[in-house]
């Protein structure tokens, strides 16, 4: 019956607010109907996640030529996740039930309900809305000031951009353990580079004491690893940073730790007696053996990466206590965290980390990997709650990558409209606004890699030496893809080089040296473009409304609306041009040039009406 009824919950015309709501928070709901015609009772059907449905009987509101319109406000009074559909008693006694899968916006719902995320009011960081965020691996980015080789048994590269080393040895393990000097110092160094990108927020990948180059087996949380610097050295550049404008997020490893580490000390490197060596060592509940010492839970069954059990009141404490990890460095004038494998941090230590940093900084980040849709998601049999207030502020928004590669890569266009629309309408608008819109991360491949061709890569060393074979399409489609990452709602995160059109396939191959001084000019160009706009339009860009005007053959069209300006973004990933009827007297901000009505195939334009863009 979706000719005959009519629900969109991201139209404030039918659901107000937009998205997620607070407790307490006034929400109003409205739908039409043109049948049945003689409706007798109209009713709300609100269910909590695992709990009974209550209902709640809606008002008529207006009659139109036989379109009913109904009603009904309310205000939910506990956090959590619900679902809810419409019911239309009527007169002769039958029951009509309208749910998700009844209208036309089938995917904004869940199990023929639509969903309603209910969060508690939280402190947070409302300084990275309208920013740009830059990732970066330390080993792999610049070397600052005296190199620094303190591991006896690591590979220090003098070949700076060469390829990383890939191959197994002997036992067939890849070890990881090959180090091309990048340093804390050398981030530093390069903060007026990142400055003209735009950026306002770098998220490190780990930098404390571990054993291999990218330090996701902690040696010790403590210390920052000697090959990368000092505390001081992080210091300055958190110091010098916050003077450009642009917070440092780290990297906290809290799942796992490392087999060499001061913790677990598997092969006797630190001077403790680690849960490896010792069922009496203060570090041994931290563990789960199956047979002492050698049987252990690690990591996806990773050796090197002994799991951690995070609700052992012991590691709860170390990390998240008074003197804890997280406090530590916070002091230090931290803009925030990211949390690696959020879906493997229990709700109870996701709490206890939350609090420990707003006790430092109430206004840090707390970002968290998830790949999924984090609003519903379930680890683990359990149904994670990480944005209903008081644990996450920001999510890994992988959805949105997976769907605008897609469509720039095929023109899937009403599919990245759904996925768009399904998370505006999951999602709080507060965490909506600080969503990590990424393209490529450390553990997906080279975007560039992945919108080209690159011939046959069936094989590991396919993969390592694979050279795009039209790298000027696949530069077309990176294009589109970033005006789309930089203009929909969240913060664009540029995984370092990518800016500089680097290609390479899953890790290490993602992971080469930045190359300064042979970046791809063109590429870099368009990178700083992007940042000058999103820049200067923060008014429509940080919290501004979004609508979808086009999603169909190969055309995606929004317009974004702050309080005082809009901006209509247009990509064309299709084959014929895209003619504009609004678009008259509009500035195209690319390329600064009046727009004449037209958008070609594999172009974008950001249009903004030219009296307000010569303001």
């Amino acid at each position: 019956m979706n000719n005959l009824v009519h629900f969109y919950p991201n139209s404030e015309e039918f659901k107000f607010p937009v998205g997620g709501v607070a407790v307490n928070e006034s929400v109003r709901f409205a739908f039409t109907f043109s049948r049945p015609s003689n409706p007798g009772e109209v009713l709300l059907s609100l269910t909590k996640d695992g709990e009974s449905e209550v209902l709640y009987t809606m008002t008529f509101i207006s009659e139109h030529e036989g379109v009913y319109r109904y009603g009904v406000s309310l205000e939910v009074t506990s956090r959590g996740l619900y679902f809810y559909h419409f019911l239309i008693n009527t007169d002769d006694f039958k029951q009509v039930r309208i749910g998700a899968d009844d209208d036309l916006n089938a995917l904004y719902g869940k199990g023929g309900d639509w969903q309603l995320t209910v969060y508690e009011p939280s402190e947070g960081p409302d300084w990275i809305k309208g920013g740009i965020m830059y990732q970066i691996l330390p080993d792999r980015f610049n070397i600052g000031g005296e190199r620094r080789c303190t591991k006896s048994y690591a590979v220090y590269r003098d070949d700076w951009g060469a390829l990383p080393e890939y191959r197994p040895d002997a036992g067939g393990k890849i070890l990881n353990v090959d180090f091309f000097g990048g340093n804390i110092k050398g981030i530093t160094k390069k903060l007026a580079y990142l400055r003209s990108l735009g950026v306002t927020c770098i998220y490190l990948n780990p930098i404390f004491e571990a054993h291999s180059n990218h330090k996701y087996d902690t040696g010790n949380y403590r210390m920052v690893d000697p090959d990368f610097g000092t505390a001081e050295d992080l210091k300055e550049l958190i110091t010098k940073a916050d003077k450009k404008g642009i917070k440092i997020l780290l990297d906290g490893v809290f799942s796992h730790t490392g087999d060499d580490s001061i913790y677990f000390n598997k092969y006797g490197s630190y001077d403790s007696t680690g849960a490896y060596q010792s069922q009496h060592s203060v570090y041994a509940p931290w563990y789960s053996f199956d047979e002492f010492p050698d049987k252990y839970k690690c990591w996806w069954n990773i050796l090197i990466l002994p799991e951690v059990n995070e609700n052992d009141p012991g590691y709860t404490e170390y990390i998240c206590g008074e003197d804890g990890i997280l406090r530590y460095w916070t002091r230090m004038g931290l803009g925030g965290w990211r949390l690696d494998v959020a879906d493997e941090l229990p709700d109870r230590f996701l709490d206890r980390a939350c609090a420990a940093v707003r006790k430092v900084r109430p206004d840090a980040m707390l970002l968290g990997e998830v790949w999924e849709d984090a609003s519903n998601k379930s680890a683990y049999g359990v149904r994670r709650r990480y944005l209903q207030g008081g644990q996450l502020d920001s999510v890994t928004n992988y959805p949105f990558k997976e769907d605008i590669l897609r469509f720039v890569s095929d023109g899937s266009a009403a599919r990245l409209n759904n996925t768009i629309e399904h998370i505006i309408n999951n999602y709080p608008k507060k965490t909506l606004d600080k969503l990590m819109n990424i393209l490529g991360t450390h553990d997906t491949v080279r975007v560039l890699t992945a919108l080209g061709d690159n011939g046959d890569v069936s094989g590991r060393d396919e993969r390592a030496y694979a050279v795009l074979k039209d790298r000027s399409a696949a530069i077309g489609k990176l294009k589109l893809a970033t005006v789309l990452q930089y203009t929909l709602p969240g913060v664009p995160c540029v995984y370092y080089g990518d800016e500089a059109g680097m290609e390479g396939f899953e890790d290490p191959f993602n992971r080469r040296c930045y190359p300064w001084g042979a970046a791809d000019r063109e590429v870099l160009r368009h990178y700083r473009k992007l940042g000058r706009i999103r820049t200067a339009e923060q008014d429509a860009l940080a919290e501004g409304v979004y609508r979808n005007l086009v999603a169909s053959d190969g055309v995606f069209a929004f317009r974004r609306s702050g309080k005082n300006s809009e901006l209509t973004v247009i990509v064309n990933a299709g084959a014929q041009p895209f003619a504009y009827e609004d678009g008259g007297d509009c500035v195209d901000l690319i390329t600064g040039k009046p727009f004449k009505g037209k958008v070609a195939p594999c172009t974008a334009v950001i249009l903004k009406k030219a009296e307000a863009a010569a303001g």
